[in-house]
């Protein structure tokens, strides 16, 4: 039979604390919960409502436009352009394949990931395992103000910096490019690697450690070979998250890949991405609702959402898979 515990065993928390059970008490405790839960019912009928409407418009898209999901999904081009008709001017279709607007999103986002997930997992790496504590106190505040940096800035960065001072005289790249706008969102992507990835190498238990050390490894085979496999469900969780962060980016996609929509591996060349369209076709004063541009932003907005959030599922899938579990 268990025993209550003395105060000696209390933490300081629960010291000298009276907790008394009054009526009063319990109705402010309804009401706090009754909060908690409203805002929890706002939170998911915020997400249905989206949802909703993303479907309800690419429904119109595909079905009110005629426009096959064989079509959509088939290679070709995007495009839209208008046909002159006695009563004036109609949007017609004229080529609507999605492909050239993944691939120019998937173009970027590998170019961030080359960069952000080695300099992200090294950072944390060496932020919890190797830095001193000053060292760390200096640099854990330098990446949460680059973490900080307004979108637009890293665009106009990648703009006015990147491509002319670094890519353009090495020759073959346009002023706007893949590769510029990759290095931007991956310097976007490294604050969140390094972060997420530093509090899985942290969350490793001390004996582990210990235990290498008292078996004679050095403090490179202890990070190795124990803590980075111990903690790599956390680690490719922060990979997968930057990878969803770098496909749904839009403002610096949007100043510095350009509105070229092509199928293409050349990362010199100007693209277009999911996120560049969408703001590209609003920003146009031509596009009004019922019309097939504006059908087509939610059409590529209900794509995008589908490939993030397989993304999360995936990263999910991996946490739970392979976490580790220590008693």
């Amino acid at each position: 039979m268990s025993s209550l515990p003395l105060d000696s065993d209390l933490p300081d928390s629960l010291k000298n604390r009276k907790f008394k059970s009054t009526q009063r008490g319990k109705f402010y405790e309804n009401l706090v919960v009754a909060g908690l839960g409203f805002c929890a019912l706002i939170s998911i009928g915020t997400t249905i409502g989206i949802i909703y409407v993303l479907i309800s418009e690419s429904f119109s898209f595909f079905f009110d436009k005629n426009i096959s999901l064989a079509e959509y999904f088939s290679p070709g081009d995007w495009e839209f352009g208008r046909l002159k008709l006695e009563d004036g001017e109609s949007d017609i279709q004229i080529r609507h394949s999605i492909w050239p607007l993944l691939s120019g999103t998937l173009r970027i986002t590998f170019v961030a990931m080359v960069i952000a997930m080695p300099l992200g997992l090294i950072s944390a790496v060496y932020l919890s395992e190797y830095a001193p504590r000053r060292v760390r106190a200096i640099l854990k505040p330098i990446l949460e103000i680059l973490a900080g940096i307004p979108t637009v800035v890293l665009g106009y960065f990648a703009l006015r910096f990147i491509s002319p001072y670094l890519l353009v005289p090495l020759g073959g790249f346009d002023s706007f490019n893949a590769t510029s706008a990759g290095i931007a969102v991956g310097i976007l992507c490294i604050p969140l690697i390094s972060s997420l990835a530093e509090d899985s190498l942290q969350a490793v238990p001390k004996g582990l450690r210990e235990a290498a050390f008292g078996l004679g490894g050095t403090r490179f085979d202890v990070t190795v070979k124990v803590v980075i496999p111990a903690a790599i469900s956390g680690i490719v969780s922060a990979f997968l998250l930057a990878f969803a962060r770098a496909v749904g980016e839009t403002m610096v996609v949007a100043l510095a890949a350009g509105t070229n929509p092509v199928m293409t591996a050349d990362l010199r060349r100007p693209s277009q991405t999911m996120t560049g369209y969408i703001v590209e076709t609003f920003q146009s004063e031509g596009v009004v609702p019922d019309t097939l541009p504006y059908s087509s932003l939610y059409a590529v907005a209900f794509t995008l959402f589908l490939l993030t959030f397989s993304i999360t599922l995936f990263g999910q899938y991996i946490r739970k898979r392979y976490q580790e579990s220590y008693e």
